[in-house]
């Protein structure tokens, strides 16, 4: 059986996706040629990390040898990246990636124009400072095109993730989704924390204690449909309960606003008993 060698990838960007992408690279035993930044930016953090990866940091792609191009810039500036690099190097025969959420693989039609096959390819994923998660079992959202598609999938397959295809008018769906799944679920634990503060217990101490229920919720979530990992004073349909929290969340009105509507997202799409009377006490606080 004829081998086919490993793609050698240059990264454009070096933020928390392109950081965290480029170790996974290098891990599951890519070349990575080299880490573009503007000139000026980050420079240090960036030489750190060309430094674990192997690679060199550069400001432009005029003497890469990569043949896999991954633009991790921020999606406004994705299509701009793309147009200034279009005459630095000889593009046909090589594939570019983006790895934004919401925006589709035209954003590199510039380098598409001049000979390039390009995908988007986004990870379901949160990066953040200081942390760079292992990309097994994750999937990414690819579309593109078809010798893009084909690069990306074995990518991705070699780093443990799992490509689907999604259609260029579902991405903003789709970025919407993954939203909720960690920034606002991020934000929905702050606004945790300020419901605590209400009960008397400051936030570094009421995340410590909340850990263990959110812990356990997420395995209910993973090991059930919502509707059996859903418990509480909706689900049972306790209607003074619920009256009781929104008196007390009204001198925060911001908590009590989140509360009626992830309680009116509660009686939409999961069992509840005394529904109506519920809705009537949430919807009374708006």
């Amino acid at each position: 059986m004829r081998m086919v060698a490993k793609a050698i990838i240059a990264i454009v960007g070096a933020g928390k996706l392109g950081s965290a992408l480029a170790v996974s690279l290098r891990r599951a035993g890519y070349a990575i040629d080299a880490i573009v930044v503007r000139s000026g930016r980050s420079l240090k953090t960036s030489r750190m990390l060309a430094r674990m990866v192997g690679g060199r940091v550069t400001s432009d792609l005029s003497a890469t040898r990569a043949n896999v191009i991954w633009f991790c810039v921020p999606d406004s500036e994705i299509a701009r990246a793309a147009r200034a690099s279009q005459g630095a190097i000889e593009w046909k025969g090589r594939v570019a990636l983006h790895s934004s959420g919401a925006l589709s693989s035209d954003e590199l039609d510039a380098l598409r124009r001049h000979g390039a096959a390009v995908a988007s390819v986004h990870p379901m994923m949160t990066f953040v400072r200081n942390s760079r998660p292992s990309l097994e079992g994750v999937s990414f959202a690819l579309e593109g095109d078809r010798k893009a598609e084909t690069v990306a999938r074995k990518i991705v397959g070699e780093l443990g993730g799992v490509c689907y295809p999604i259609r260029k008018n579902d991405k903003a769906a789709y970025h919407a989704w993954g939203t909720f799944a960690s920034p606002l679920l991020t934000a929905l634990l702050v606004t945790t924390e300020q419901a605590a503060r209400r009960a008397g217990v400051p936030g570094t101490i009421a995340k410590k204690r909340m850990i263990p229920i959110l812990r356990q919720t997420l395995e209910n979530y993973a090991a059930f449909d919502a509707a059996d990992a859903f418990s509480g004073p909706i689900i049972r349909g306790d209607v003074e309960t619920v009256r009781q929290h929104l008196r007390i969340l009204r001198s925060i009105p911001v908590v009590c606003d989140v509360y009626v509507s992830l309680g009116l997202a509660a009686l939409q799409y999961l069992p509840a008993k005394n529904k109506s009377a519920l809705r009537r006490a949430l919807r009374s606080r708006r």
